[in-house]
């Protein structure tokens, strides 16, 4: 059975739901591991889910400090069978980032991890090693079935996103495959798992959850939909492609979406967070903002906020290997293998995007091109093995033993080989004495996360803290060189390295030879550099300004109202002001009824017409409401838009009662028969052709963008444009007009898709007040106001609504309704969700006039019939 949230889920993964019931043990085949609780308390099914939009939660908040939960594939535990066969021992796996965080965080927060093992542990073990690692360790594994395990890991993680992530497209079924849509159901059933095993253990009022790597990206909005406040952070360790490479994902939008469920999204550089962020521009239309060097997104009423921060090594664990006595040795017995030599060392992964084989081609290269180096340089490529499979990896691992056994059989001499090739998994002893001595250290990988290679590599060339080169002969000089690719993570962070780029072999071939050339003081200069920055950017230093934004992400968590909307991945959290709420039809008749004196300002794009559709013209239906409310004497009602007179002119001709404020209120009429006035008099329109030049020139370069010229403004569109060229083009042209036009009574402002100049002292917040100031002046004082809109330049009226009262303009005892249209932040205190909710209570408020035209006439008919 599955729960409702997951149910809904599916419903964006039509397809083979047959795939995803055989996943994992069936919930009568196994029991459920304890919830670890702070307080008394059962564990509820998960069946049972609180609907989703609660603001609530199923568990009580904790009396304790802070806790954090780190949620990625794999637990920082390692797992092997006794001897004997009988049972498990586990031990901390010392390389993992995810135990090394630890130092970053507050020492009186509690740590706890939700992972799975590398190992497959049988069900009938499962809940005694799952007992014993929280107990011990404080984890709590998720046990994936093999079936579901290979679907989600080696299925969709490694077959669709890794190669996509890395920028390779499945251009055929033989290389990376074709999407599987089974194999996204898969991942979305494993993530559902993790779900499962958070649920067990959490307190959400207490709690923050920590969620790493692309393996979870579904997770997000398990957890939203079932905490609406929980505080998540999410933080991706490999690249974010572009957006043209990411859109060719089938399930991109979900993606995106589950992630803006997080309060804080992290990225090791600037690029990948980029490419995020016009991701979520081009495909949802949602633009970031930056605030005093912080980048936030804002998503119905919430703030993702986007960290850039690469990950660090951690120092103490790298200086305790250099401490180990049998480095000595290595180094001793390397220094004699390799005496006389000048060693360039590479250490990878086995895997396709390493570009393992370019490094080789580029070492002969430069054989080639300066033999000095025949006899005396050699290339040491350490290949730990691969983690992946498939095709394309068998055939670089074929290439790359071809390209070390030419490469050897050209230059090799005797006692000479120019390439060392090191296929085998290698120790961290053994890796930092291969450190320890090489001159040059070259990564020539195509594309890749971040890669800390080169930061190990420099604090083992520093040697052990405290000690001289004269302490020691097993440290040599502290002096380093870095030939590394300018498609990783840490490239932008080692200014003194030299960077490549990988694919042109004759450049790479030239950066080596001049990396192993440069005079020992030059080596040294740059070796200290990058010592400076590995040393005080470690891991420890990345975790801790991780948490330290992600709580100021989250600070406002419990103080605004929120709930859930929308199915599957469509879910989000809506985050808005305590006293923003939904116009209740009920409240606004009556208060409607109870009033004597109403103004009713109304806009037309987006409130009284969608906003998307291509014909503009008011429906029957709204000419029908315009008509009931303008016939109700009570009534003064006003359309203001920022559209130009003669359109609205001609679209409410059949509404001679109404009131027009067009282009944002320059030009007004109080009904049909009444002429055309302005706002100001004698206003000089010289700027317009200063301005036109400017617009015109954007215009040319900006395809898709267009010029609208009104009686008293200028607006330029770029809806139709390129998202991110043409928010670009918006800014800058926003700059130039703003210096074009510095002396000019205009003001320039951007809004939605938007560049408009208009003369000062336009705007719908002052239309409210010409309007309320006249009813008063005419002894109609309103004690009924309505203000309905839905878009920037609606939010001057909003404003101005709390101040009417003060200002005297209506009487104490009004009704003020500010409405928005769309759940969205807004300085009125009321939404409704969209135009049809709008035309439904503009309809009740017309019935209700007619109502008591009714109930006047029938007394009135009653009176006569008494005096007769």
């Amino acid at each position: 059975m599955m729960s409702r949230s997951y149910t809904n889920l599916l419903d964006l993964a039509a397809g083979n739901f047959a795939a995803l019931g055989g996943g994992g043990s069936s919930r009568s085949g196994m029991r459920r591991m304890q919830r670890v609780m702070t307080v008394p308390g059962t564990l509820s099914e998960l069946d049972d889910e609180e609907p989703a939009n609660s603001v609530s939660s199923d568990v009580p908040s904790s009396l304790t400090s802070d806790r954090i939960i780190i949620v990625a594939n794999q637990l920082p535990v390692r797992a092997r069978r006794r001897p004997d066969g009988r049972g498990w021992s586990f031990a901390w796996d010392e390389d993992s980032l995810l135990l090394q965080l630890k130092d970053g965080l507050p020492d009186d927060m509690e740590v706890l991890y939700i992972g799975s093992l590398k190992v497959d542990v049988d069900p009938t073990e499962q809940d005694d090693v799952a007992q014993t690692l929280l107990e011990r360790f404080k984890c709590v594994p998720a046990f994936l079935s093999p079936d579901l395990h290979e679907k989600y890991y080696q299925g969709f993680c490694k077959q669709h996103l890794w190669p996509l992530f890395h920028y390779m497209l499945p251009f055929s079924a033989n290389h990376g495959g074709r999407f599987d849509r089974s194999l996204w159901e898969s991942y979305v059933l494993a993530n559902k798992h993790f779900f499962q095993k958070v649920v067990e253990v959490i307190n959400p009022e207490d709690d923050y959850v920590w969620i790493h790597d692309y393996h979870l990206m579904a997770l997000p909005t398990f957890l939203r939909r079932r905490f609406n406040r929980l505080r998540i952070g999410f933080f991706l360790h490999s690249p974010f492609p572009s957006s043209e490479i990411y859109r060719t994902l089938p399930v991109r939008e979900e993606i995106l979406k589950a992630l803006l469920n997080c309060d804080l999204i992290g990225f090791h550089t600037f690029d990948y967070a980029r490419h995020f962020l016009s991701c979520c521009s081009r495909m949802l239309g949602i633009e970031y903002q930056s605030k005093r060097g912080y980048i936030g997104l804002d998503y119905f009423g919430r703030t993702v906020g986007i960290k850039i921060m690469p990950v660090g090594i951690h120092m103490g664990q790298v200086q305790s290997v250099l401490r180990l006595p049998d480095r000595e040795w290595r180094v001793a017995e390397l220094r004699q293998q390799f005496e006389g030599k000048t060693v360039l060392l590479g250490v990878d992964d086995m895997d396709i995007f390493k570009g393992i084989n370019l490094k080789l081609l580029a070492f002969e290269q430069m054989l080639k091109m300066h033999p000095k180096w025949l006899g005396r340089a050699v290339l040491v490529q350490i290949a730990n093995p691969a983690r992946g499979r498939g095709r394309d990896l068998e055939e670089v691992q074929a290439e790359i033993r071809d390209s070390c056994k030419r490469i050897n059989e050209e230059f090799g001499q005797d006692g000479y080989n120019p390439v060392v090739f090191i296929d085998r998994d290698v120790s961290s002893v053994e890796r930092i004495a291969f450190y320890t001595v090489a001159e040059c250290v070259v990564v020539t990988a195509v594309r890749d996360g971040m890669n800390l290679t080169p930061y190990e590599y420099i604090v083992c060339r520093q040697g052990i803290p405290g000690q001289s080169e004269s302490e020691t002969e097993v440290d040599g000089p502290r002096r380093s060189m870095l030939v590394v690719s300018e498609f990783i993570g840490c490239s932008p962070s080692l200014s003194g390295a030299i960077r490549i780029n990988p694919w042109n072999i004759e450049s790479t071939a030239e950066a080596m030879n001049e990396a192993i050339s440069l005079s020992d003081g030059e080596k040294q200069l740059r070796h200290e550099k990058h010592y400076r920055y590995v040393s005080t950017h470690d891991v420890a230093y990345w975790a801790r300004s991780f948490h330290q934004d992600l709580e100021r992400s989250c600070k406002d968590h419990f103080r605004r109202t929120c709930w859930g909307i929308g199915l599957g991945f469509g879910f989000r959290v809506v985050a808005l002001d305590p006293n923003f709420r939904k116009l209740n039809v009920d409240s606004i008749v009556a208060a409607y009824e109870a009033s004597k004196n109403r103004a009713i300002l109304l806009d037309y794009d987006g409130t009284l017409v969608p906003q998307l559709t291509i014909n503009k013209i008011p429906s029957a239906t709204v000419i029908r409401i315009i008509n009931e409310l303008c016939a109700d004497k009570k009534n003064a009602v006003f359309i203001v838009s920022g559209r130009g007179r003669n359109s609205l002119e001609k679209w409410f001709a059949p509404c001679p009662q109404l009131g027009i404020a067009a282009e944002h209120g320059y030009f007004m009429r109080w009904n049909g028969d009444a002429s055309w006035e302005t706002s100001m008099q004698n206003c000089d329109f010289g700027w317009m052709q200063m301005a036109e030049p400017v617009m015109k020139l954007y215009t040319e370069s900006t395809d898709g963008s267009t010029i609208e010229t009104k009686e008293s403004a200028l607006v330029w569109h770029h809806q139709d444009a390129d998202p991110g060229f043409g928010s670009a083009q918006a800014k800058e042209m926003l700059d130039h007009l703003e210096s074009v036009l510095a002396n000019e009574p205009v003001s320039v402002k951007s809004g939605q898709f938007i560049v408009e100049v208009k003369p000062q002292g336009v705007s719908k917040g002052l239309v409210a007040e010409r309007i309320l100031t006249t009813m008063k002046e005419q002894g109609r004082q309103a004690d009924f106001v309505l203000c309905i809109g839905d878009d920037r330049s609606d939010e001057d009226m909003f404003e101005n609504l709390s101040d009417l009262v003060k200002r005297g303009l209506v009487s104490s005892n009004t009704s003020l309704f500010g409405c928005t249209v769309g759940q969205k932040p807004s300085k009125a205190k009321y939404y409704l969700d969209d135009t049809n909710d709008v035309l439904s209570m503009l309809n009740a408020l017309a019935d209700a006039s007619e109502q008591f035209d009714s109930d006047d006439d029938l007394g009135l008919s009653l009176d006569k019939a008494s005096v007769s």
